[in-house]
């Protein structure tokens, strides 16, 4: 089920160009499940009319202390609301919630809120780094305020190197779920290493070995892990996919390099999620120049690569959670059993590489999850993001024993 389904958000507008992506950000919550309530400051009406969030939420916008219904709205909204984001927050808006004033709906509804707050500032650059604009925003935070941007980019003036620009509403709602999510739960300040994707191993300065891996598995579980509060580290081989938001990325290319990363990670981990793919074989003699087509039949000496769950298993810190992956063809169970016991992991997830809709390279996959208890649970074919839900879900379990 989404994470917003069924909640009550609050969207604060305040009276800036950025409006027109708050636009954007009510259809996406709506769509998404949740019940959207607008409240624009008097500004704010100035640039977007009150009907077109209407039209979006399917929900009447209020603005006024004065209009009906506006008298106790704040302490209904502020009381009855899941969660409150304020975008864009202008730098007079970030100022009077500052300094605790309540001269409007919004500022009211502010500091009656009993439900967790995100604001997503939106300015001139030159507003932004204004001392007071930044102590504003720290004292804000100080607080537990939870922050998203600003980002650097154009600006209504023209472009700009510096902070200013509101961030994207897609971003700001994998913030808004984390501040859903990840206030509580085993998950929450934990740190997880997630890698993902494939390596490459050369044959020569041109040419590679490597295999179908997407990525895409291993991203959704760091996107997960990031949202339930967790401190998400993602070591990724060559993938054609955007750094999920909020996560700290870190890239390798080889199996030699993707060894050496987990190996540093590994000591200050909670849990290794070991979803990446490595290469189990390389070009035993690589060569320094491409070789020639017009040279005839090419045979490539391998060797093998590191197996590198079993190579780092002295760097493991005591009572961290290490998952591990099986993709295998045939007999899968069987051998994701045998390999879990051989490299000493609490989870493995297993899923046959055969099976239509799952392993490489496609945005489903269907996985047995067995762990050292001798538990297996079945998961149905599903989004890899669901996937990545289910395999938390038990990791959690684990570090709750």
């Amino acid at each position: 089920m989404s994470v917003w389904a069924g909640r009550r958000v609050v969207l604060g507008v305040s009276g800036g160009i950025a409006c027109y992506k708050s636009c954007t950000l009510a259809r996406r919550l709506t769509e998404a499940g949740a019940q959207v309530d607008v409240v624009l400051t008097q500004a704010a009406a100035e640039f977007i009319r009150p009907p077109t969030f209407e039209a979006l939420t399917g929900r009447p916008v209020l603005g006024s202390l004065w209009e009906p219904g506006g008298a106790l709205s704040h302490v209904r909204l502020g009381h009855a609301a899941d969660l409150v984001i304020v975008a864009p927050a202008t730098a007079h808006l970030v100022a009077r919630l500052a300094q605790g004033l309540a001269d409007d709906l919004l500022t009211t509804l502010l500091l009656a809120a009993t439900a967790p707050v995100l604001l997503a500032p939106a300015m001139n650059d030159e507003m932004y780094a204004h001392p007071q604009t930044r102590a504003n925003l720290e004292r804000l935070a100080a607080r537990g305020i939870a922050l998203v941007g600003p980002e650097v980019g154009a600006l209504a003036e023209g472009p700009s190197e510096r902070p200013g620009r509101m961030s994207e509403p897609e971003i700001i709602m994998a913030h808004a779920a984390r501040c859903l999510r990840g206030t509580a739960g085993p998950l929450r300040g934990r740190r997880v290493v997630v890698t993902a994707g494939p390596t490459r191993e050369s044959i020569d300065p041109v040419r590679v070995v490597t295999n179908r891996s997407s990525g895409k598995m291993g991203y959704r579980v760091a996107e997960a892990a990031w949202e339930r509060g967790a401190d998400v580290v993602l070591i990724t081989g060559p993938v054609a996919l955007p750094a999920p938001v909020g996560v700290r990325v870190m890239r390798v290319e080889t199996t030699t390099e993707l060894e050496a990363a987990v190996r540093e990670a590994l000591p200050a981990a909670d849990v290794l999620v070991m979803a990446a793919a490595p290469a189990d074989f390389r070009p035993s003699d690589p060569s320094d120049s491409k070789r020639a087509r017009h040279d005839g039949a090419l045979a490539v000496p391998m060797e093998p690569t590191v197996d590198i769950l079993s190579a780092t298993r002295s760097e493991r810190r005591a009572g961290s959670v290490i998952v591990g992956f099986a993709l295998e063809t045939g007999d899968a169970m069987a051998k994701g059993r045998a390999k879990l016991e051989r490299k000493d992991l609490d989870l493995i997830v297993v899923n046959d590489a055969l099976e239509p809709g799952a392993g490489f390279d496609v945005e489903t996959n269907r996985v047995a999850l067995l762990d050292r208890e001798g538990t297996a649970r079945i998961l149905p074919l599903q989004s890899k993001r669901q996937v990545a839900e289910g395999i938390l879900d038990a990791v959690e379990r684990i570090l709750g024993r």
